[in-house]
């Protein structure tokens, strides 16, 4: 079963935000001192767009035709905060030839991952794989398991880099179960926040 990927239209405007989030509990005790525990091993991120100009009409040449109907729709087939679907941030989809693990001679699973920063974290969903090689050479015995593992055919060996190119999304849902769209003129509108997050 696909996900449905969320449609990308010429009326999406400035700005967005995008929020990563982790969730630690925090005991403070009277001396001052405090005991911390993480309870997410890599952060959620959230995401908040907004639309400028959304065609209803098809009358408007700059924008997609019915981009209105498109993106209500998509909405409304998610059911508000019910359904999960996947979005290609525009500045963060992409990895190439991306160290995700070595080889111990007997693990045949990995998971895909990104650096950002320095900061090393597995994607939320992988989209496509354009290569894989263990210590520099290319490899096609493997197979990718969603959302975003992939499986040898027989082990890497024992201190062998693996390394991928590949595309990836964020599998998120939307945070409220309804969206605002503005009519500001006539075959034109505009959605203010349409805010989602990312779900694992």
């Amino acid at each position: 079963m696909s996900i449905a990927t969320f449609p990308t239209l010429p009326g999406q405007g400035w700005s967005v935000v995008k929020t990563p989030t982790f969730l630690t509990r925090v005991a403070s005790h009277s001396s001052g001192r405090e005991a911390r525990l993480g309870l997410y091993a890599h952060a959620l991120y959230g995401f908040e767009l907004t639309f400028d100009g959304l065609d209803s009409s098809g009358a408007n040449a700059g924008l997609q035709a019915q981009s209105l109907q498109t993106l209500m729709g998509f909405w409304l087939s998610c059911g508000g905060q019910l359904g999960t679907f996947l979005y290609a941030d525009p500045t963060d989809n992409m990895a190439n030839n991306q160290v995700i693990a070595t080889g111990d001679g007997s693990t045949t699973a990995f998971t895909l991952g990104r650096t950002i920063g320095g900061y090393f974290e597995p994607v939320s969903y992988v989209t496509s794989i354009s290569s894989v090689t263990i210590s520099g050479v290319a490899t096609t015995a493997y197979t990718l398991t969603a959302p975003n593992t992939i499986v040898f055919a027989a082990a890497p060996a024992s201190g062998a880099p693996i390394a991928a190119s590949f595309a990836y999304a964020f599998q998120c849902r939307f945070v409220e179960d309804h969206a605002e769209f503005e009519n500001f003129m006539s075959g034109l509108w505009r959605a203010k926040s349409l805010k989602f997050r990312q779900v694992r």
